[in-house]
C-alpha cells in the first residue's frame, strides 16, 4: 500500500527554520572553534617560551653552581686594582726589625747659611777662659725657617704733559711686574704645586694661604691662576709629547677618573724621561689622537685591547698581569699547566731585572731557552678546564711575552707605568674627580710636566716654575 503525504505550508515553514538554526548553531560553533585554536595557540607559543627560558634560566644556574666553587678574583690573581682589594683582619702585633742597627744622627749641611762659634767664658771652678786657647769640640745644625709674609710691591706709574707736543704721557709697566694679576710666578707656583700635587682642596688651599703665608685670597682668585696657567702647561706637554714620540718605545696604562657626572679616564704615555698624560675615554680614539701618523717600534702594555697594535714591530704584554692571571688559573684547581708556567714567567722576570749586567749574547741565549722552555709547557695535556682555557690564551700572546729578553730598552713588566699614575689614582680619592672637562685636561699637562721633571731629576715646584716662566724643561744628561 502506497501512502503519500502531502506537505503543507506549516511543514515547510519549519523545516526552513531548522535549517536556519542549525546554520546559525553550525556557524557559531566554528567560530568558537577559531577562537579556541587562536586561544591555543596562543597557549602553545606561551608553553615554548617559557620552556625557552626555563632552559636558559637552566643554564644560568649550572654556570652560577659552576662559578661558586671558583676562588674569588683579588688583586694578587687578577688585574684588579689594588685599592679594590680587602686586607685580612689581623691583630696588631709589632713586628721586630729584620736588621737592628745603631741609632744615626742627622748629617751636618755642607753649605749652612751662617756660622756660629761658641767659645767657653769660665770653668766650673770659677777661672777666667778668655785668654786661653780654644779649639773645636763639637758641631750642629739649627734649622729654622723665617717667618713667612708675602713680600708686596707697590708700583705707581708716574706721567704728565710732553712740553714738546703737549699729548699726555705716562710710564710703561716694568717687565717684571706687568699690569693685571697681582700675583707674582713663584706665588703661582707655590699654589699650583699644593693643589695638585697634595691635592689640597680650594677652600682650605685659602685657609692656608691666609693662615701660613698671611695673603689673603679667595677660591675665585685661585682658579682664575689655574685657568691663566693653562698656556703655559699645554706648551710644555706638547714639547715634552715631541720628546716621547721621537723614541722607539712607549708604555701606557689608564685610570679612572670622574668629571662632572661621567667617567672619564686618565692616560698615560711615557718611556726613559718623558711622561705624557691624556684625558678622554678609554677608547682607541684617544691613543690615535695621541699618535697621530707616529708609530713605534714596540709597545709595552697590559692586555687591553685598545692599547694593542699600534707598535711597527711588536708589543711587550706586562708579565706582572700575566702571572696573576695564570695564579689564578692555579687557584681554580690547575695542577699541570699553571703553577710550571708562574716559574716560567718569574724567571723571564728575573732575567728583565738584571738585563744590563748581561751580555747581548747571553741574552739571547736566556731567550732561546724561555722559548724551549715554553713549548715544553704547551706539550703538557692540563685536566682542569681553566688549565685549558689558559693554554688557548698563552697560544695566542705567546709572541708578546718575551720580546723583553732581546731589546733592551723595553720592560718586562708594565709596573713603570702602574707607579706613574698612583699619584692621579691618590689625587682621585682625595678630590673626587673634577668639575668640568678643562680641569681634568689641565691636570693631564700638569701631571706631565711634574712626572717629567721627576724623571728629569727636577722637584715638582721647580718644574712648575721653569713652566710659568715660559722655558722648557731640561733634559738630564
Amino acid at each position: 500500500m502506497n501512502f503519500h503525504f502531502r506537505r503543507t505550508p506549516v511543514a515547510l515553514a519549519n523545516k526552513d527554520e531548522t535549517i536556519r538554526r542549525l546554520t546559525a548553531l553550525v556557524e557559531r560553533l566554528e567560530a568558537e572553534n577559531a577562537d579556541l585554536r587562536a586561544e591555543n595557540a596562543k597557549l602553545t607559543e606561551r608553553v615554548e617560551t617559557q620552556a625557552r627560558r626555563i632552559e636558559e634560566m637552566a643554564a644560568r644556574i649550572a654556570g652560577l653552581e659552576e662559578k661558586l666553587g671558583l676562588p674569588p678574583k683579588t688583586p694578587d690573581n687578577s688585574s684588579i686594582p689594588p685599592s679594590k682589594g680587602q686586607k685580612p683582619s689581623e691583630d696588631a702585633k709589632p713586628k721586630p726589625k729584620a736588621n737592628p742597627h745603631a741609632g744615626a744622627c742627622r748629617p751636618l749641611h755642607p753649605n749652612p747659611t751662617a756660622r756660629r762659634d761658641v767659645f767657653a767664658e769660665r770653668c766650673q771652678c770659677g777661672c777666667d777662659l778668655s785668654s786661653v786657647p780654644q779649639s773645636a769640640c763639637e758641631s750642629y745644625d739649627r734649622i729654622e725657617i723665617p717667618e713667612i709674609k708675602p713680600d708686596i710691591t707697590r708700583v705707581t706709574l708716574h706721567g704728565g704733559k710732553c712740553p714738546c707736543c703737549g699729548k699726555r704721557f705716562k710710564a710703561d709697566a716694568p717687565d717684571d711686574m706687568p699690569r693685571g694679576s697681582p700675583f707674582g710666578p713663584h706665588l703661582r707656583a707655590f699654589l699650583l704645586y699644593l693643589r695638585f700635587t697634595h691635592g689640597i682642596s680650594f677652600e682650605r688651599l685659602a685657609h692656608l694661604a691666609s693662615d701660613l703665608v698671611g695673603l689673603a685670597i679667595s677660591e675665585g682668585a685661585i682658579v682664575n691662576i689655574i685657568k691663566a696657567s693653562r698656556p703655559a702647561f699645554a706648551v710644555q706637554a706638547s714639547a715634552i709629547r715631541a720628546r716621547l714620540l721621537s723614541g722607539t718605545v712607549i708604555e701606557s696604562d689608564e685610570t679612572g677618573m670622574r668629571v662632572g657626572k661621567k667617567n672619564r679616564w686618565l692616560w698615560v704615555f711615557h718611556h726613559g724621561d718623558s711622561a705624557v698624560f691624556v684625558a678622554g675615554r678609554r677608547t682607541r680614539e684617544v691613543v690615535e689622537g695621541f699618535l697621530g701618523p707616529f708609530r713605534p717600534d714596540y709597545w709595552v702594555s697590559d692586555r687591553c685591547e685598545s692599547q694593542m697594535g699600534w707598535a711597527r714591530k711588536d708589543n711587550q704584554f706586562c708579565l706582572s698581569h700575566f702571572i696573576r692571571d695564570v695564579k689564578y688559573a692555579e687557584e681554580c684547581g690547575d695542577a699541570i699547566f699553571a703553577p710550571k708556567l708562574i716559574l716560567l714567567l718569574k724567571r723571564a722576570c728575573a732575567i728583565g731585572r738584571r738585563r744590563e749586567r748581561l751580555a747581548d749574547s747571553t741574552l739571547k741565549t736566556y731567550a732561546c731557552r724561555l722559548e724551549t722552555a715554553l713549548d715544553a709547557l704547551m706539550a703538557l695535556v692540563p685536566t682542569h678546564k681553566a688549565g685549558l682555557d689558559l693554554q688557548k690564551v698563552v697560544k695566542k700572546v705567546r709572541r708578546h711575552l718575551f720580546v723583553f729578553a732581546t731589546q733592551r730598552d723595553v720592560p718586562a713588566t708594565n709596573n713603570g707605568s702602574e707607579r706613574t699614575l698612583r699619584p692621579s689614582a691618590v689625587f682621585r680619592k682625595i678630590t673626587n674627580g673634577f668639575r668640568t672637562e678643562w680641569g681634568v685636561k689641565f691636570y693631564a699637562d700638569i701631571r706631565s710636566v711634574i712626572e717629567t721633571g721627576r724623571r728629569r731629576s727636577i722637584g715638582a715646584f721647580e718644574a712648575i716654575r721653569i713652566t710659568l716662566a715660559g722655558k722648557p724643561l731640561p733634559i738630564a744628561e
